[in-house]
């Protein structure tokens, strides 16, 4: 077994009483399993999140380097794009179609 660390947590009342009663209920066998549990679920959502930005940071990296490279596109031109691909979305959303309605 691995070393074992006693450590001391404060929780507030609410959440004390949740975990004696899952204890109680025969959920965990002790308020220890149950902390052991949470922080393992942390730790996993931790990794997750660190990865995400490590992602993220290869992605923004990425398009600096092809800006960089002059292969990037006017902010203007980018925002009509999506502007034109938005609406066409809300229109095909309402029933609309290619085309608006009168007024």
């Amino acid at each position: 077994m691995a070393d074992i660390e006693r450590v001391t947590v404060a929780l507030t009342a609410d959440l004390a009483q949740t975990v004696r009663s899952a204890v109680e209920a025969g959920e965990y066998a002790s308020t220890s399993e149950i902390v052991r549990e949470a922080l393992r679920d942390w730790s996993d959502k931790r990794l997750l999140r660190l990865r995400d930005l490590e992602r993220l940071k290869a992605e923004i990296q990425k398009g600096i380097d092809e800006i960089d490279a002059g292969l990037g596109v006017p902010a203007e031109q980018a925002f009509k794009e999506l502007r034109a691909r938005y609406r066409a979305k809300a229109r095909k959303a309402m029933g609309m179609g290619r085309h608006t309605p009168k007024k």
